[in-house]
């Protein structure tokens, strides 16, 4: 767009010093046509008219997109999600036109995001608090069995373990909430961070959990969101799988991709393709856990998916940071 400006400008210039220049060759001629010097001063002022005339339509090409996206930068922060829609064959000004409309679309899948969120949270505990309303209830009744009153409570107890798990699994996506917003971090530190967590757990199931890969790799993420996602897979591993887990870090032109797969039967054929729907699970689980992940992946740009179901096997993918941005990653704490 300067680019442009600037050849525009001097066009205009160059028109004028031809348009001056000729009226002086023709004022101190000996041509007949030779001109007053009221006609050259007549003469200049066309050319300063015309000069203005084209800044003024140039001017004009550039500020009135510019005030537009403006005026559109305003409507998307107080809340109005219609894209931009416009583009002006601008290249600077279109690639910001671009840019607004992916963040009202970004905007727009985290709101559908958090209100399908609550919608299922609010069905999840509600199930678990009405089954253990009922074995209270029960219970109550059997107030004169003790087996009765055994049974009945190791079953209020299992719903309530249920309930936890649920409560759990909200918890960690308030903690994504409030884990900031995305910059350079070394893969490396949160993968560090997550074994030193997981390793005991493993360890009491006779099992191990191995890092292999590439090293050093970098990525624009949440520090706290890539936690809760690892901690989602290795939890799930932990639950589901069997083996030595293993997480490998690799990288492509255009990605970087975190890998978690354990030696188990993996997931059943008929849930492959539903596993991160909300409340599916193979195992009496609560189905929040692989949905949650994946849209904590999708807020940081990246996304979940299932590799291999046997063994299971899944792959965080984020994008490939510009080369200009991998020079000095942030510092991550815990998460």
């Amino acid at each position: 767009m300067q680019r442009r400006l600037l050849t525009s400008m001097f066009g205009v210039a160059v028109v004028a010093v031809l348009v001056v220049g000729a009226g002086l060759a023709l004022t101190v001629g000996e041509h007949p046509a030779r001109l007053s010097g009221v006609r050259l001063g007549v003469l200049a002022l066309i050319a300063v008219a015309a000069a203005f005339a084209v800044a003024l339509v140039q001017a004009r090409r550039v500020t009135v997109p510019a005030r537009d996206l403006a005026r559109a930068a305003d409507r998307i922060g107080s809340g109005d999600t219609r894209p931009v829609g416009r583009r002006y064959g601008i290249a600077e000004l279109d690639r910001v036109a671009d840019g607004l409309d992916a963040a009202v679309q970004r905007v727009t899948d985290l709101i559908s995001a958090e209100q399908d969120f609550a919608v299922d949270a609010s069905h999840q505990i509600r199930t678990p608090l009405t089954a253990l309303s009922m074995r209270l209830e029960e219970i109550v009744e059997a107030a004169d069995d003790p087996r009765a009153v055994r049974e009945e409570g190791a079953a209020a107890l299992a719903q309530t373990d249920r309930l936890a798990q649920v409560v759990s699994e909200l918890l960690g996506r308030a903690r994504r909430s409030s884990s900031g917003a995305p910059r350079l971090c070394r893969l490396d530190e949160i993968i560090g961070q997550q074994v030193t967590e997981w390793e005991p757990a493993f360890r009491s199931a006779s099992r191990a959990i191995e890092v292999a890969g590439e090293r050093g790799l970098v990525a624009y993420v949440s520090a706290g969101g890539v936690s809760q996602v690892l901690a989602t897979l290795l939890d799930n591993a932990l639950a589901h799988g069997e083996g030595t887990v293993t997480i490998r870090t690799s990288q492509t032109p255009r990605s970087v991709v975190v890998e978690v797969k354990d030696e188990g039967k993996g997931v059943p054929p008929e849930l492959a393709h539903r596993i991160f729907e909300r409340s599916v699970s193979g195992a009496g689980g609560t189905g929040l856990g692989l949905a949650l992940a994946k849209s904590i992946a999708s807020s940081d740009g990246g996304q979940l998916v299932l590799v291999r179901p046997r063994p299971a096997t899944f792959a965080v993918i984020f994008p490939q940071p510009a080369r200009e941005e991998r020079q000095e990653p942030a510092v991550t704490g815990p998460a």
